[in-house]
């Protein structure tokens, strides 16, 4: 389904660890990890353990260093995306816990503000497919990956202060 290669050092070098499936703390299997190469499938990497922290959409391809994406530190875990064959869906909500102005989205967005006249978005229900939020208009900045389920607040996930502006589908053949 999906294989990413993690190594200790820049440019593929140093000891390295395969991954095929969801890893919530790399450290041990590696004291660090500066690149990796994705062999299949897509994968969000996070700088911190369980899933925290920064994180960065990464799909087919090499990446012979954790600063060619943005990364500032080591990425810490990494989550497989599984593919998704459907239709997409959420809902969300202007404030937490489901409350305020509420847009349903099955599209992309590139500007959440402009489109829905919404000042934020602070919870949201994925009902269909993986998707990206972003926290500037037209997929720029931190990104958060929101996988179906229901998210009732995003500072509790460790976003408090980040605004969601933009949201994509993750529709690559991953």
């Amino acid at each position: 389904m999906g294989k990413i290669i993690f190594y200790e050092d820049r440019n593929f070098q140093g000891r390295s660890y395969e991954c095929m499936s969801d890893c919530s703390d790399m450290s041990s299997y590696l004291s660090r990890c500066a690149s990796c190469r994705v062999e299949s499938g897509c994968f969000m990497v996070y700088d911190r353990p369980n899933y925290m922290g920064n994180q960065y959409f990464l799909r087919r391809g090499e990446y012979s260093d954790y600063n060619s994406f943005g990364m500032s530190d080591s990425i810490r875990s990494c989550r497989l995306i599984p593919p998704h064959r459907g239709s997409y869906r959420m809902r969300m909500f202007e404030r937490e816990n489901f409350q305020g102005q509420s847009h349903e989205l099955m599209e992309d967005c590139d500007n959440i503000q402009d489109r829905y006249r919404m000042s934020d978005c602070q919870s949201c229900n994925v009902m269909d497919g993986h998707w990206l939020m972003y926290e500037q208009p037209h997929f720029r900045g931190r990104m958060m990956y929101l996988r179906p389920g229901e998210y009732r607040s995003m500072r509790d996930m460790g976003y408090s202060g980040m605004r969601l502006s933009s949201a994509r589908r993750i529709v690559d053949s991953c």
